[in-house]
């Protein structure tokens, strides 16, 4: 999302910001693994924004800046130092049950098929597991996720084809039983 040239001012902001709430939010969970820490990380990503909008360039791409805004405090802040694969316990994690014709063996094998998927996610290397999400998830071209992660295209298509490897090679292990 380009912005373009003319005067940034909060409602600017506003505007440009909160459409890409719940896209932050999702990629901040990711990152994270915690809820409350992906809230906070977001509020944070928000705070910083907000005071630094004033530097953002008009006439390039928003989305790509705020994105770099959250990973960078991600990399700052306790957990992104640490950047551990922790799974909550909480049941509160676990998602609801769809209403429908579903049977309770579909229901189980579909949640695990997602387990699955999530796992063999989380368990890639942070480099890998944020270019996969951004391109998969957030649907963000290479440039964008070039600009949002401060690396050339090549490299964001170098990690992005190794982060495919790495994702299959983890899924067949898992389903081999290894």
């Amino acid at each position: 999302m380009e912005v373009p040239e003319e005067r940034l001012t909060s409602a600017t902001f506003e505007e440009l910001a909160m459409p890409l709430f719940d896209q932050l939010y999702n990629f901040a969970h990711w990152l994270t693994q915690n809820r409350s820490e992906a809230e906070d990380l977001v509020q944070e990503t928000y705070v910083k924004a907000l005071k630094g909008f004033s530097s953002f360039q008009p006439g390039t791409n928003f989305r790509a800046w705020i994105y770099r805004i959250l990973r960078n405090t991600f990399l700052t802040s306790r957990t992104g130092l640490k950047a551990t694969a922790t799974v909550p316990l909480d049941v509160d994690d676990a998602p609801e049950v769809p209403a429908g014709p579903d049977t309770p063996e579909t229901i189980f094998i579909e949640r695990s098929q997602q387990q699955l998927l999530q796992g063999a996610i989380e368990d890639l290397p942070l480099h890998f597991r944020e270019v996969l999400l951004l391109c998969e998830v957030e649907e963000m071209s290479y440039q964008e996720i070039g600009e949002a992660l401060a690396i050339p295209i090549g490299t964001v298509m170098s990690r992005l084809s190794r982060a495919r490897k790495a994702l299959r090679e983890n899924l067949r292990q898992k389903l081999e039983g290894g």
